[in-house]
């Protein structure tokens, strides 16, 4: 089997990469930006710039039977743009649908397509969890664009030979993890007291290996073709939890302090941070059964296993 990951040198696709070419009778093509020197010498390379609806991947798809787009213009916090859509739908809905045009041509068997969770909304509430087949309810562009994106998807595979897999990760964690997860590890690490001892939402969260493990599955998986996957590590957590949890994986004791969900969201609001706010007090849970069922998947790394390599990784290279 050949596979083209692109973004393969992001967070997802270089451990993508790393697992793949590891596996016996699998070929790798790496997309990228710009040329990376060194690597993994048993992959091949293709340079192909920054994604657009115009990029050429003819070369890069030759005797490809797999791809797996991982490349995207990711969600970008206090985004600047004055038209941040219009920027995400040429990148992540005309860029992808280009390159899945040009798989068709091409003749490769299967597109897994790295979407995300956005697709589905912002957050659940009263328990209930988000499921693949729910109606798709994106708030902000990057969603939209990934909603667009699929739906584009599905349309091309409707009238070709392509098998389209489509997998909605929640917020993915592992070593090289950056943003809000990197900054709660360096609290905790320095011993940071923090406000959030009391707080009772539940959010799924998956871990890198565990991501990476489906997206391997999806490639050959028989049931996968024409489906939609969320996928988590199975084990949903309040951010209390979480933070006493990623304390432990760092050997450090947690200082956190009993302030109410209430009072944060207030001065959350007060100070215009009031996404910060519902990521750290509201909830979002996905119910990944049809992932299992389907697929026979089962998270290969538990929570802790995955906190702990985390954890590792930042005290050598982070702290």
């Amino acid at each position: 089997m050949h596979v083209l990951v692109t973004g393969a040198s992001g967070f997802v696709g270089s451990r993508l990469v790393e697992v793949l070419s590891a596996g016996e009778g699998v070929q790798v093509t790496s997309a990228l930006r710009r040329q990376c020197v060194g690597g993994n010498h048993a992959v091949k390379q293709f340079n192909v710039g920054e994604l657009s609806p115009e990029t050429d991947w003819s070369e890069a798809l030759e005797g490809v039977d797999v791809v797996v787009h991982a490349a995207a213009r990711v969600h970008v916090m206090n985004d600047t743009a004055s038209d941040p859509l219009t920027i995400f739908r040429k990148i992540n809905v005309e860029g992808t649908l280009n390159l899945a045009r040009q798989a068709v041509a091409a003749g490769v068997r299967r597109f897994v397509f790295i979407s995300s969770i956005k697709v589905n909304g912002e957050g659940t509430v009263n328990g209930r969890s988000y499921t693949a087949d729910d109606v798709p309810a994106p708030v902000d562009p990057y969603g939209v664009s990934k909603m667009e994106a699929e739906a584009g998807l599905r349309e091309i595979a409707a009238s070709s030979r392509l098998e389209v897999v489509v997998i909605r990760p929640v917020l993915v964690y592992g070593p090289g993890v950056k943003a809000n997860f990197l900054n709660m590890m360096r609290w905790l690490d320095k011993g940071v007291p923090l406000p959030f001892g009391a707080i009772n939402n539940s959010r799924s969260l998956v871990a890198l290996d565990n991501l990476v493990d489906l997206i391997v599955v999806a490639t050959a998986h028989p049931s996968a073709a024409n489906q939609t996957f969320l996928v988590s590590d199975g084990e949903d957590l309040s951010t209390t939890q979480l933070l006493r949890r990623m304390a432990a994986a760092l050997d450090k004791k947690a200082l956190l302090l009993p302030v109410p969900s209430a009072l944060l969201s207030l001065g959350a609001s007060v100070l215009g941070k009031k996404s910060l706010s519902q990521r750290l007090c509201g909830s979002l849970q996905v119910d990944i059964e049809k992932t299992r069922s389907l697929l026979s998947w089962v998270p290969p790394v538990s929570v802790d296993q995955a906190l702990k390599v985390t954890a590792s990784y930042y005290m050598k290279r982070d702290n």
